[in-house]
This record gives structure tokens, sequence and C-alpha cells, in this order.
């Protein structure tokens, strides 16, 4: 049980944002004159996901950021595509759009996760398309509807120990994805056989939220950073938060898991993906632009807003980060027997 703890510390998540972008307007004289022309034409950035959720956010976030800032002087639509927690839409993109630079992607952890699962896989992963950046992290939380007889999460908890049939949980991706695996987190912690735990599974956290406020569910497990509008408006209570210590700001009374008792953290990554045609020019475009959009103070206050954190790794840290990831979920998975 201590190595999975371990595992689940250096996990990470998440998604991923997605963008893309543009023509930094000047290059040097000696740069190549491909990576200068790169891009010429409108980007579609897709969101894997219906709207609501990290994903979509990330997108939209994103490319509205790097339009006003002018790092992307092209026009960047963002895209919807839902469908089994993003397998759908990252089949399509590897068969259609394998060498088109103008169609990115944002992701999470999922595209490892969905990899590696047993049910509902997806045969491609990271290693069939382009990672370009890793630019936020996130955390992951379980929540409530305000009117929940839950209060704390030790009651969800001792609810499910005592009968996990009457106790439903939710969350915006499919059985044995981001979602599911946050919201089992704790009940695993505590000694409760994952296997057992009633899940629902939605396309997107916005759907995942609307079924918990439905009445629908008991509680969800997503990314936290999806949940502040709803925590304002007094429509949901967060019981606990997937960080190594507490956030600031409207998350500064949610307790921690480790806080709760249970020694497990969970990181959620987003970053931004291209196809895996792309070149050495145009993966240089990408590292220039979000380094510089990293450090850019109006993007700066999108997190803030968004209660997102910086985290920004270029293409060829974020391909290495991916690589150790992948054998840290892929222990994960075969500890809850979702291994495939």
């Amino acid at each position: 049980m201590g190595q999975i703890t371990n595992h689940w510390k250096t996990i990470v998540a998440a998604a991923f944002v997605a963008v893309s972008l543009t023509a930094c307007g000047t290059a040097s004289d000696g740069g190549s004159s491909k990576a200068d022309n790169y891009p010429e034409k409108p980007l579609i950035i897709t969101a894997p996901s219906g709207a609501g959720g990290g994903w979509d956010k990330t997108a939209r976030s994103v490319t509205k950021i790097l339009g006003e800032t002018k790092l992307v002087e092209q026009t960047m639509t963002v895209e919807n595509k839902p469908g089994g927690g993003g397998t759908v839409f990252l089949a399509e993109y590897v068969a259609k759009d394998n060498d088109d630079p103008y169609k990115l992607f944002v992701s999470s952890p999922p595209i490892l996760i969905n990899n590696l699962k047993k049910e509902g896989n997806s045969p491609y992963g990271y290693k069939d398309v382009t990672p370009l950046a890793q630019i936020t992290k996130d955390f992951g939380a379980i929540a409530v509807s305000a009117d929940s007889k839950y209060n704390d999460l030790q009651a969800l908890i001792d609810d499910i120990k005592a009968d996990p049939t009457k106790v439903t949980l939710a969350g915006g991706s499919a059985p044995g994805s981001m979602d599911h695996l946050i919201s089992v987190l704790p009940a695993f912690k505590s000694g409760i056989d994952p296997k057992t735990i009633k899940y629902l599974s939605y396309d997107g956290g916005g759907e995942a939220i609307a079924a918990l406020l439905g009445n629908n569910a008991d509680a969800i497990g997503t990314d936290i950073s999806s949940l502040g509008s709803y925590l304002k408006a007094g429509k949901i209570k967060i019981l606990a938060v997937t960080s190594s210590e507490r956030m600031d700001g409207d998350f500064k009374d949610v307790p921690t898991l480790m806080e709760l008792g249970l020694d497990t953290e969970f990181t959620i990554w987003r970053g931004v993906f291209g196809p895996k045609g792309m070149t050495e020019e145009q993966i240089l475009f990408w590292d220039e632009t979000f380094k510089t959009l990293s450090e850019n103070e109006t993007w700066k206050k999108e997190l803030t807003a968004n209660d997102w954190a910086s985290e920004y790794k270029n293409s060829a840290d974020f391909k290495k980060f991916l690589d150790e990831q992948e054998a840290d979920v892929q222990e994960l998975l075969t500890a809850l027997s979702m291994q495939k």
C-alpha cells in the first residue's frame, strides 16, 4: 500500500491545455524560414469533451490569451468532441490528422490512463502524437451538492463502506480514467475495494456537475478548478482536495486528503498536443510561444481566475515526463486490477 501511495503522489495529471498558437510575429533574422512562416492559416484546438470541465476551459483560456497578447495572430477556433473520455477523438485524430499541424488538442492524464486500462481502453496514447507543452497543473476534489447530508469526507466514506451499492459517485470521464480514479481514491485509501464502488461516467465535468445538482449522484470526483463558480454560488460543498497542502482563495477552507489521514495526493497536469508528423521547426515555434505565454502577466491573471497553477514544460521535457508517468500509471492500474 505504501508503494501505491508514492505512485499517487507522483502521478500527475492532467490534463493538458490545448491550444495552438502561432505566429510569434517576429523571428530573428537568422531563424528558420519554415518556423517564421508557420502558422500561416487558422488553427483548430480541440477539447475532447463537452462544454464545461477542465479541457474545455483550458482550451478556451489558452486561445483567448494567445489572441489577446498577439502571441498567435491567426484565428484560433475551439471545438468540442466528446466521447469515451477522449478515446473517440484521439482515434479519429490519429487516423485523419496525423500530418496537419494546424489541428492541436488539449489533454491530461487520461491520454495515459485510457491507453493502459483494461475496460474501454484506447489503442492510442501520447506516443502516437506530439507532446508540445505542459502549461498548468490542477488538483482533484470530491464535491457534493449544497443540500447533501454529507458535510465531511469521512461520513461519505463510512456510507460507502457500509454499503457501496447505495452511494453513487460520478465524474466527467469513463470508468478507469482520471475522474474515476479521483472519485474512488479516498475510499481506496480507506481500505475499500474500488471495484465495489458505484461510479457513473459522463462526457465532461460539466455534465457530471449537472448530474450532481440534479440528484443523480451523491458525490463527484473532478478537477477542483472547475468547481469554483459552483462553490461561490452556494450550489456545492467540497469535502476534500488532492493537493499536498491547502489551497488559497476560495478553496482555503477545503481540507486535503492528507489532513484527513489519507496519505495520498493527485496532481492533474494539462498540456497541448499536436499530430505525430510535426516538423522540428513547428515544434520549436510552440516551444518558444508557450514559454513566452507562461511568463506573460495576462496569462498569469487567467491562471488565478481559473484557480490553476502554472507548470510549464517544453516539448522535450514534457515527453520525458510522460515517459516516467506512464510507468507510474501502469503500476497504479495494476494495483486496482484495471490494467489491460
